[in-house]
């Protein structure tokens, strides 16, 4: 069997695409056109209330009734007593004097980590696959899931990672490199490790472990999905170039700077969560350069910086907004993301065939 058809058949999908999860900017409209036109699509649901996955849950099912992914943050609660937030506050407090905000905030953790209550509300909706993002949950949650018939997708940034989550239940694990957007899916060591890059990860995690493997970070286009499928990959996962799409979320300064930024206009920082993210550069990331290592633990840095970035989308000042993306951000066009996904597929395989 082919590595793709492997994971296609495991994911009930068509096409070997698969939107990444992004909170806060993917949509129950965008996950729906993705999975609607024989991918997977996605919801980052980490950073939403019960209330909201549910609803948002219910909306994507009305839109679609084939495969969906829910994706969850898996981390340790934060110590926000024992972190000292005054030079994170000092380094924010002329950016917030010139807003007109007032005193920065405390550190606050915007959501729970992947809890009992997660579990049971995940096992309700019960998705046909569920994804995690800093490692697995416990052995007795994985076994939950599977039971439930959940398949299971996590991400690694390094081989050893890739044997720890297939050690630990993975049925296909996505190999993030170090050019993709938004958080760094480090889990073993240190956050700050886990910066291989795309073409040097994925043929050596394929290596490594006998679970398909999902290639993602810096695929922008149809080149960078049939390059994957020649360096082993079963699938792709792309997000930065679905939040071009009309469907996702974003604010408008944030679609015109991903079709500004340049291959080297990103940077990966802790100043808007706590962990390692890449982002588009900007007069926050630059200013605050100096504090990153004053960053609160994740993702309790949020209330410190949330205040500030909500404040620069109201005003439309992208200087001081969260811009998620990778480095391939410029290969990507504007179209519908249904489009997108069967143009992209019939690209590369036609790439593929010529190369024959």
């Amino acid at each position: 069997m082919k590595a793709t058809e492997r994971l296609t058949q495991l994911l009930g999908i068509e096409l070997p695409i698969i939107q990444a999860p992004m909170a806060g900017a993917d949509t129950a409209e965008l996950a729906a056109a993705v999975t609607n036109a024989g991918g997977l699509g996605s919801l980052g649901v980490a950073m939403m209330s019960d209330k909201t996955l549910r609803e948002t849950v219910a909306k994507l099912r009305a839109l679609t009734n084939k495969s969906f992914n829910l994706n969850y943050f898996v981390h340790r609660e934060p110590d926000i007593a024992g972190y000292d937030a005054g030079a994170m506050q000092a380094g924010l407090a002329p950016i917030y004097g010139e807003m007109g905000l007032g005193p920065v905030p405390g550190p606050s953790s915007p959501a729970p980590a992947f809890n009992d209550a997660a579990l049971a509300t995940l096992l309700e909706l019960a998705p046909h696959i569920a994804s995690f993002h800093f490692g697995l949950p416990d052995a007795a949650a994985i076994a939950a899931l599977k039971q439930a018939g959940i398949v299971i997708l996590a991400s690694a940034t390094t081989t050893a990672e890739a044997h720890a989550l297939e050690k630990g239940g993975a049925d296909a694990i996505i190999a993030q490199g170090h050019e993709a957007g938004g958080h760094r899916g480090t889990f073993l060591d240190h956050v700050d490790l886990g910066t291989v890059g795309t073409m040097a990860l994925v043929p050596q995690v394929v290596d490594a472990v006998s679970v398909p493997v999902i290639a993602a970070g810096g695929i922008g286009d149809a080149r960078g999905i049939a390059a994957a499928f020649m360096l082993g990959a079963s699938g792709v996962q792309i997000g930065t170039a679905y939040l071009k799409s009309p469907e996702s979320a974003i604010h408008p300064l944030h679609r015109k700077a991903l079709s500004e930024v340049s291959d080297h206009g990103t940077v990966v920082t802790k100043l808007f969560s706590g962990r390692p993210a890449r982002a588009i550069r900007n007069r926050l990331t630059e200013t605050l350069h100096a504090h990153e290592g004053h960053a609160a633990p994740f993702p309790a840095q949020r209330g410190l910086v949330a205040p500030l970035t909500g404040a620069g989308a109201k005003a439309n000042r992208a200087e001081y907004m969260q811009l998620w993306s990778g480095q391939a951000a410029r290969l990507a066009t504007v179209e519908p993301a249904g489009e997108k996904t069967v143009r992209l597929m019939r690209e590369a395989a036609a790439l593929l065939k010529a190369s024959r």
